[in-house]
């Protein structure tokens, strides 16, 4: 879960199951779109942000470092970043879903596509938009694909991973990993700015705005609920 983010309110919890409980709890035809677009608005907003060229998303900062010395697309590398990360979740022993394999494979491509429409703004007052209009819009898609119920992404599950192996908090473990990144992404080349920081002091506080808004209730086989 995203840093800030606390459990929606009782009865719309998020459920601790695997994936082919995730594919059996029902609610298929609300939760698989709300995935789709939660994924894809996410890589739209991280292509926003990047327009704003006013700094970067943390995990961004390492990948437009990375994209400075190979001949790959930003959307490429952001897929190829994900796909490593889930390496560790062999020995952590992560239960990945159908939401960890779409967000290692969509979210690249959709920023890639909004990237090829969104031409860079000139005025300052157009990047701004775009930098917390992109941050805002971020919290909403976080909401979605994670209220959608099918795991978590690559990143939020080897937070999720490491805090329950070291005994560490999830804001401390979640800080000292996108402290790492930021730091090797600058060092590659990246750009560390104002949007860095909004969005550090931000997506806490907006994701937990809104994963209880988009967060669909599981159904048991018993009849039950997996979120009660």
């Amino acid at each position: 879960m995203t840093k800030g983010a606390e459990a929606p309110p009782r009865g719309r919890r998020l459920a601790d199951i695997g994936p082919l409980a995730q594919l059996r709890a029902g609610r298929l035809g609300v939760r698989l779109p709300l995935l789709l677009v939660g994924l894809f608005l996410y890589g739209a907003s991280m292509a926003m942000v990047l327009r704003g060229t006013l700094g970067q998303i943390p995990w961004d900062v390492l990948h437009v470092g990375v994209s400075r010395h190979v001949p790959l697309s930003f959307g490429t590398i952001v897929v190829g970043v994900s796909l490593l990360v889930l390496i560790p979740w062999i020995p952590l022993r992560q239960k990945p879903g159908l939401g960890t394999i779409g967000n290692a494979l969509l979210i690249g491509p959709s920023a890639d596509l909004v990237l090829a429409v969104l031409t860079p703004p000139e005025g300052l007052g157009w990047r701004l938009f775009l930098l917390v209009g992109g941050v805002v819009l971020n919290g909403m898609a976080t909401g979605m694909y994670i209220g959608s119920q099918f795991g978590p992404g690559p990143r939020d599950g080897l937070m999720t991973g490491l805090a329950r192996v070291t005994g560490r908090s999830l804001r401390i473990v979640r800080t000292g990993i996108e402290v790492t990144v930021v730091v090797v992404g600058w060092l590659l080349g990246g750009v560390v700015g104002v949007g860095t920081v909004l969005y550090a002091v931000a997506i806490g506080p907006l994701a937990q705005l809104f994963l209880p808004l988009f967060t669909v209730e599981l159904r048991r086989p018993d009849g039950g609920t997996h979120n009660a």
